[in-house]
């Protein structure tokens, strides 16, 4: 099958949560990230296209302010090869302003590593 994925993806080396901005509870942690969506490990399954508003907390190596709030549509989940009890999720961006563009492209760059990825997972279109 031909890959339609047509943006680069990284393996995020940072730890950083992502909250769900409306109950401030923790959805999961930052896997993968490409300029248009990222990976997210899950300690619960999240069903294909609901929406989020998702909390991420910054760093000042990224952004000069706390946190970013975005939306992000789920595109699939499924459980972890390594570990059962995680599930990753893949996410497209569906609403983020400019300034946290900005951001985003930023942690992608920082934080990103094109180092080794297991299966070329395709998030967005999945």
């Amino acid at each position: 099958m031909p890959e339609r994925r047509r943006l680069d993806r990284r393996t995020f080396s940072y730890y950083m949560r992502l909250m769900n901005e409306n109950t401030g509870e923790l959805v999961g942690h930052l896997a993968d990230i490409s300029t248009g969506g990222f990976k997210m490990e899950s300690l619960k399954p999240i069903p294909p296209n609901v929406d989020f508003r998702f909390r991420i907390e910054l760093t000042s190596e990224v952004a000069n302010v706390p946190y970013m709030v975005f939306g992000a549509r789920s595109k699939w989940c499924q459980r972890d090869h390594i570990d059962n009890s995680i599930f990753n999720v893949g996410f497209q961006i569906i609403d983020m302003i400019p300034s946290n563009v900005e951001i985003f492209s930023r942690m992608f760059e920082k934080y990103g590593s094109k180092g080794s990825q297991k299966n070329n997972m395709d998030y967005l279109w999945r």
